[in-house]
């Protein structure tokens, strides 16, 4: 069987964004690189339309060079080397609205419960990443996420997009913490 991981960065409140629909923070190099040894473990990343569109960029970001547009030569080494790493990750979008996806993404207009369900039932193929949190409260409801990676940033936004939905019951059991230079702090929970 197959694990489901939800994991995103959230505010000390449980924000994943602000209510004004912006992204607060993202990761400097240390956590950069804890990233992208958790997405080299992945054998899927599933995914929502909104999500999908953010990640967009990185199925064509490429190695910094003197004659890359649109502020690529800008990369750091971590950056270059999640790019990579996502091109080669399997990715399941599930949208209605989408028409065409890029790279190793395959479009999915089925159920996710009984899509996931089904993926997670199999034997081999490595963890299954959930992207966007719609997606993953869709997928909580129906008892599919077996971890959740919440990386706590230090602020507070009084409101916007929960990490979990309002009425969500889920017991967790915590495996794993760790602190970062930049403060932020991973806590990973099992469901129990």
């Amino acid at each position: 069987m197959r694990t489901v991981i939800y994991s995103m960065g959230v505010s000390l409140d449980g924000y994943i964004e602000g209510s004004d629909g912006i992204a607060w923070g993202g990761p400097d190099a240390e956590l950069h690189r804890f990233h992208n040894q958790q997405a080299s473990e992945l054998g899927l990343h599933v995914l929502g339309r909104r999500l999908y569109e953010v990640m967009a960029f990185w199925e064509t970001a490429e190695e910094p060079d003197s004659s890359a547009s649109g502020g690529l030569s800008d990369l750091d080494a971590a950056q270059v080397e999640f790019g990579r790493i996502w091109r080669r990750l399997p990715k399941l979008v599930f949208s209605q609205s989408l028409e065409t996806v890029e790279g190793n993404t395959t479009l999915s207009r089925a159920d996710p419960v009984q899509t996931v369900g089904a993926l997670k039932e199999e034997d081999s193929g490595g963890p299954i990443a959930v992207g966007g949190a719609e997606l993953a409260a869709t997928l909580t409801a129906h008892g599919l996420i077996d971890e959740y990676g919440l990386f706590v940033y230090p602020v507070v936004l009084g409101g916007g997009k929960p990490f979990f939905a309002d009425g969500t019951r889920v017991d967790l059991e915590l495996v794993e913490t760790r602190t970062f230079g930049n403060r932020v702090v991973y806590l990973r929970y099992r469901r129990a």
